[in-house]
């Protein structure tokens, strides 16, 4: 496998696959994929499942492999409940006349099989969260029958999850919070690229209205809870936009000033994030693509002080007067009252927060610098696995990684 000088005269003559878990859906996962395959255009894609549909018209001329879960009744709407046979369909798919094999691991998707000469590159979303961070939450939320099945096949999965870590050459983190899970999980260094946000669809040209607004898929660690509690208590107006299986317990807990949108189109949520007052973000992300979002058209951020979020926002935590150019507030608990907190901390706040030092902050996680990042990495990483020794666990160097 040669590699001439240029990036575009390197990669135009690899063979290359990229791996993703599932394709079902449009969220953030994708849109890495996409970005990626932009860098790539001869690039192939596998995955466990797909709707051809749901793909991006940078993916939709491209040959896509799946694996026998296609072909199980109810696949693409239950995948995530074939946990055990995840791993064997991965190791199925043929990789061996590849150069470069890229992987979207949030999933399994690391845990294909590749020659020995053959870059593995894994770009990490996070770890497993339902066999790792997140196991007790998933675990407690079944009934006895189903928790003992799942804690057998979670136990397994483990095992081989961590083996699978073995396979990949080079991983690269979606931030620095993710970077420690692998470390913790796979013991394994990272280089962290942060993901591409869509920042430059945003302005500060809207009129702001008077509500808050809270953005993402409605399930239960996201803690939408929060944010629909405090308003209700505060009299505050909401907006919620998305669903998910936490839609009903949320309706029946809102108070008259909430408003649940549902899912809506791109641009109805670009009006939303314009015009709103701040964006509520109570949940711990591994990234957070929506806070970037809503910075994008300058608008502050009240989040959870944890996770991808601190590498995202510039936020006033409870104990500080205020800090230069910030875009958003923090607070420290998951708690109904931190969050009215927070909201309360804002509002005397709320003139020191500057719309367009707000979007200027988010500007640096836009697809281009992404790319450039993407390329620059790859290159080191194929020549370092050309000169790599045998036996040797790949790693960067720090002058090749620093960068980031």
């Amino acid at each position: 496998m040669e590699l001439p000088t240029s990036a575009e005269s390197a990669f135009s003559n690899l063979r290359v696959a990229i791996i993703h878990y599932w394709f079902v859906g449009r969220a953030g996962g994708e849109r890495v994929v996409e970005a990626i395959a932009e860098v790539f255009p001869q690039a192939d894609l596998f995955s466990l499942v797909a709707d051809r549909r749901v793909l991006a018209p940078v993916l939709k001329g491209r040959r896509l492999h799946t694996s026998f879960l296609q072909r199980v009744p109810g696949a693409k709407r239950f995948h995530r409940h074939f946990l055990f046979l995840q791993a064997i369909a991965l190791e199925q798919f043929d990789l061996s006349e590849y150069d470069l094999v890229i992987s979207s691991e949030s999933g399994p998707a690391k845990g294909v099989i590749t020659s020995s000469k053959t870059c593995h590159i894994c770009y990490c979303h996070s770890p497993m969260r339902y066999i790792w961070e997140m196991y007790p939450l998933y675990k407690q939320k079944m009934n006895p029958v189903v928790s003992a099945i799942f804690s057998l096949t979670a136990h397994y999965m483990r095992l081989w999850d961590y083996a699978s870590a073995g396979r990949v050459d080079y991983f690269i983190a979606n931030s620095q919070f993710i970077a420690s899970r692998i470390r913790k999980y796979y013991g394994r260094e990272s280089t962290v690229i942060h993901p591409p946000i869509e920042v430059n669809e945003g302005s500060t040209n809207a009129s702001l209205e008077d509500f808050y607004l809270a953005v993402g898929r409605l399930v239960d660690y996201k803690r939408f809870d929060l944010a629909v509690s405090a308003c209700t208590t505060m009299g505050r107006s909401l907006r919620v936009i998305g669903d998910g299986p936490e839609y009903k317990r949320l309706r029946r807990m809102a108070g008259p000033t909430v408003r649940f949108l549902g899912k809506v189109s791109d641009l109805e949520l670009r009006k939303n994030m314009a015009s709103c007052r701040a964006l509520l973000f109570p949940g711990e992300e591994d990234f957070g693509m929506v806070p970037i979002e809503a910075q994008s058209f300058g608008r502050p951020v009240i989040a959870y002080g944890s996770g991808g979020v601190l590498e995202t926002v510039r936020g006033i935590w409870p104990d500080e007067e205020t800090i230069e150019n910030p875009t958003g507030i923090f607070f420290r608990r998951q708690t109904s009252l931190d969050v009215e907190q927070a909201i309360s901390h804002f509002e005397s706040k709320e003139r020191k927060f500057d719309p367009r030092k707000i979007r200027e902050h988010s500007l640096q996680f836009n697809k281009e610098d992404f790319q450039a990042r993407i390329v620059d990495f790859i290159q080191c990483a194929l020549k370092d696995f050309q000169n790599r020794s045998p036996g040797r666990q790949h790693q960067l160097s720090d002058h090749a990684t620093k960068r980031y």
